[in-house]
């Protein structure tokens, strides 16, 4: 990692320990002592599982999009690292926005040609945000209602960051199957601002773009022909993020929270994830907390409790991705295929 990277990493870790003291601070010791020494340490251990599993679907997912039969077989930990990594990089970059970059340094570092990592990256993106829109409709229809009526501020948040996927879905989507129309849309744009801009940035990010479009744009095609491994993909995204919604159901039966409701909680989740997508603080830091806060206050009864089971919550979906990607990052990957670019070797910046 790059000493930016160090930086930010300890300011998100400083900043959450912030938030959380700020949280705590007018709560009983002794209660959350007590909360403690009657967890459910089992639940517990079940969502930690959980959220592996979540990582491993992930890399189940980028193994059957970028893999073809002709080819070597990569070992799995190639391929198991690069969802840490990812997780890593979305906590500490504003609107997780080097997620991608680093997933593409880590196939970079296995040999893979560039190009097509990308396109396949931005692939397994478009079915991801997929998957997410269809898990909030479905849940939408089950736990907005009462959104709507007890959170009114939340709602807005929730159908704001909504209208944020639809637009990026739609954007990839078009680039599928508009091809020349998005080309030339995005072209007329860049001629426009380089009207009002005169910058040779504005030639090279217009490149840069069209470049991407090309590549997506190929890659869809070939995936287009492969549609067994599209669908395949497309359950695992949906597994994974099952088992990862899921994870404040477990975390609030390790509390001793009686009669939790599995399919509210799990809509509750989903929301949640849907609001801290729109906020550019890295990993949604604030925004998350307050979202759980104000969510599952409607279940966890006590303040200690759901002080505890926030912390709990955010420890297992967002700290442990960034100690496994600290892992993943210190330990190198096997190269199957040859070097082929000296990009390969570059350090994720």
């Amino acid at each position: 990692m790059s000493r930016k990277n160090i930086i930010a990493l300890v300011i998100m870790i400083a900043l959450g320990g912030l938030i959380f003291w700020q949280e705590a601070r007018e709560t009983d010791f002794q209660q959350v002592q007590h909360g403690l020494a009657n967890l459910q340490w089992i639940w517990l251990v079940v969502a930690l599982v959980v959220m592996l599993f979540s990582f491993i679907a992930e890399s189940l997912v980028l193994k059957t999009l970028i893999e073809k039969p002709n080819e070597p077989k990569q070992p799995a930990w190639n391929f198991l690292r690069v969802p840490p990594i990812q997780a890593l990089f979305n906590a500490i970059t504003p609107f997780s926005s080097g997620g991608q970059p680093a997933q593409l340094v880590a196939l970079l570092q296995v040999g893979y040609e560039g190009g097509r990592a990308s396109s396949v990256l931005l692939m397994k993106f478009i079915i991801y945000q997929l998957m997410v829109l269809i898990n909030f409709v479905l849940t939408m229809l089950i736990g907005f209602r009462q959104v709507m009526a007890q959170f009114s501020g939340l709602a807005l948040l929730i159908g704001f960051g909504f209208t944020i996927h639809i637009v990026t879905i739609g954007t990839l989507l078009m680039i599928m199957f508009y091809y020349r129309f998005t080309k030339g849309l995005v072209q007329g744009f860049f001629n426009l601002l380089g009207r009002f801009v005169h910058s040779p940035k504005v030639e090279r990010w217009s490149a840069n773009a069209m470049q991407k479009i090309e590549t997506f744009h190929d890659e869809s095609i070939q995936l287009n022909r492969e549609k067994k491994k599209v669908i395949q993909a497309a359950i695992l995204t949906m597994l994974q993020l099952i088992a990862y919604y899921l994870i404040p159901y477990f975390v609030l039966l390790a509390l001793n929270i009686p009669h939790v409701n599995l399919l509210a909680v799990f809509s509750m989740h989903v929301m949640i994830v849907m609001i801290t997508s729109i906020f550019p603080i890295p990993g949604g830091t604030g925004g998350a907390e307050y979202s759980f806060k104000t969510l599952f206050a409607t279940f966890i009864p006590g303040q200690t409790a759901l002080i505890l089971g926030m912390l709990l919550w955010r420890l297992i979906t967002f700290y442990l991705g960034m100690v496994l990607g600290i892992v993943a990052m210190g330990t190198h990957p096997k190269r199957v295929f040859k070097k082929q670019t000296k990009q390969e070797d570059m350090n994720i910046q």
